[in-house]
């Protein structure tokens, strides 16, 4: 019974400190703001107010459906593109060798720097910031995957030719699930890396989303709405790479990895 009781704290107590946190950050934030001007720094209660104003007038949901479409797409294309490479890059080390000097070259690149060939390609809309949200995942899911698959001990492919398994099989059976976790690293990395150049590609060059919500609320000298910009975009961040985690539990536990 104690120990029930025990557990019950324990779990309480993990649920709590999240929530504890917010509620400091909420208590700081109304702190500081409390010694500046609204219009300089606002606090919670204004940028709780200005977030109600967009959303009560619909702008707000119709720049995040519009950033989140953005986003998926660039990530989804990086990861249909890196991952195939990367394992192909990974199994075959001659090909690695010989393209590795340009990936090192294009790797250090901010995605950013490319913006304004992106416009010039692209043009105004959402091709540009998805080509920014695709190079800022696209290496990152690349050279973990790389690493993943170079990382796998020798023996599991020793056991599966074995075993009589070809290429094919070798492959979908033994490197991906055993590259699995070192793969869903670059995932993650990703999610961060594009999520941050998603708002910039935003603020440089298109005419919606939440990146350019914030631009047009410094526009007007707004400093509540682009609070309440930046606070949703941290909300999303996090939604986003939970709903990865999730997917990420799923998948290791019919491989039988765990988590």
């Amino acid at each position: 019974m104690l120990q029930r009781g025990g557990l019950m704290l324990q779990r309480l107590g993990h649920r709590c400190l999240p929530v504890l946190s917010l509620v400091a950050f909420g208590g700081v934030w109304q702190l500081i703001a409390y010694f500046y001007s609204p219009a300089l720094f606002p606090g919670p209660d204004a940028t709780l107010a200005a977030l109600i104003e967009v959303a009560a007038n619909g702008s707000l949901w119709t720049n995040i459906w519009i950033s989140l479409a953005r986003f998926f797409t660039g990530y989804v294309l990086a990861l249909l593109i890196a991952i195939p490479l990367g394992l192909l890059l990974g199994c075959l080390g001659f090909l690695q060798r010989l393209v590795d000097p340009l990936i090192q070259v294009l790797r250090p690149i901010s995605p950013i720097a490319w913006s304004p060939l992106a416009v010039l390609w692209f043009g105004i809309g959402n091709a540009p910031a998805i080509y920014i949200i695709y190079l800022a995942c696209f290496f990152p899911i690349l050279l973990t995957t790389i690493n993943a698959v170079k990382s796998i001990p020798s023996v599991y492919l020793k056991v599966a030719r074995n075993f009589g398994a070809g290429s094919v099989t070798t492959v979908v059976r033994v490197i991906v699930p055993a590259a699995f976790p070192g793969i869903m690293v670059g995932l993650h990395i990703a999610v961060g890396t594009g999520w941050i150049h998603l708002v910039a590609g935003e603020m440089l060059g298109a005419q919606s989303g939440l990146g350019y919500m914030i631009v047009d609320a410094r526009n007007f000298l707004r400093t509540d709405l682009i609070m309440a910009g930046m606070l949703v975009i941290g909300v999303l961040g996090l939604a986003i790479y939970r709903s990865i985690r999730a997917l990420e539990t799923l998948i290791g536990r019919h491989w039988g990895l765990g988590g």
